[in-house]
């Protein structure tokens, strides 16, 4: 795995050398001895994040901060700045100017690379992060199954999507659609967390489909959670005409006239709890399978997989 890259920005050499013992060989440390040094490394080949002293000669930290907050191209790389413990101004300064975190000098190594890994983890997320709900995309998503396979974890992945959501989408808007998606990302998260599984995570791959890995022992109680709620939701969305008839007339693909059931939720859950799974490829493809059916029956439900055979 390639190494990520930190710019260590700094006019003080006996910080930059601890920093550098600090971080050898877990990360690429290259240095700069002030604002307009680190720039021009910046541009040349950007890292995946800079370590910034706020006070230092030709720029200070707080105009790089300034300046690359502005760039559409790397106003996203993450910064954290270092300040002197009596310097609360320059903290908050630094804050202001755009930096992402910050580190009081002299720093303890182990608090130094705890944030570091935080900061990182926060950029790859960000970066990656669906932009209307905010969710994890499909980087992280891909990330999190692969991971805890190769863990050997149990675990329970339920592919999620609306039933007649484009439907919907095209005959209210996509004001009224974007409300859908924000409240079911909204639902689906309040489940988890009703559950208590700190190793839950949700994640968004597009449109109306979600995806949400908790472990299988509280799937069952998860699933129901969403659908109660999500049904529960839905007959706000509607006036009272299309409640008691219980359809909208929409148009399909064609442009036909047709008559769309109210909106619903599937779910289809796929698990390694009775058979092995040893790569994401099994995952999709179970879990498409499994989500046609469930799409297939009228109403929300889940369906999840108990063979103990893989077959394709």
């Amino acid at each position: 795995m390639t190494q990520k890259r930190i710019l260590v920005v700094d006019d003080d050499s006996n910080v930059r050398g601890a920093l550098r013992v600090t971080l050898k060989g877990d990360y690429a440390v290259s240095e700069a001895r002030d604002g307009q040094e680190a720039l021009k490394s910046i541009y040349k080949r950007p890292p995946d994040l800079v370590i910034l002293d706020l006070l230092m000669p030709n720029m200070d930290g707080f105009k790089v901060c300034q300046i690359l907050r502005k760039d559409p191209i790397l106003r996203h790389l993450p910064v954290m700045i270092l300040t002197g413990q009596a310097e609360i101004d320059d903290k908050v300064g630094g804050i202001e100017a755009g930096a992402d975190d910050y580190l009081v000098k002299p720093f303890e190594p182990t608090e130094l690379v705890a944030r570091i890994k935080m900061l990182l983890r926060r950029s790859q997320r960000d970066l990656n992060a669906n932009p209307l709900t905010k969710l994890p995309g499909n980087i992280s998503i891909f990330n999190e199954i692969q991971s805890r396979i190769d863990k050997g974890e149990l675990f329970a992945i339920c592919y999620i999507d609306l039933d007649k959501f484009k439907i919907f989408n095209d005959e209210f808007g996509y004001i009224m659609g974007d409300r859908i998606i924000c409240q079911t990302a909204d639902i689906l998260q309040k489940a988890l967390e009703e559950l208590d599984n700190p190793r839950g995570f949700v994640g968004h791959i597009g449109g109306d489909d979600f995806v949400v890995i908790t472990v299988p022992a509280v799937v069952d109680s998860f699933c129901s959670k969403v659908i109660h709620d999500f049904d529960s939701f839905i007959p706000t969305v509607y006036n009272k005409a299309t409640l008691e008839r219980g359809y909208i007339i929409g148009h399909d693909r064609e442009g036909r006239i047709v008559k769309t059931p109210l909106l619903s939720i599937s779910i289809a859950v796929v698990t390694n709890q009775f058979r092995k799974i040893s790569h994401k490829g099994q995952v999709d493809q179970i879990g498409t399978e499994l989500k046609r059916y469930a799409k297939s029956l009228p109403g929300s439900n889940y369906v999840k997989d108990r063979r103990k055979n893989f077959i394709g």
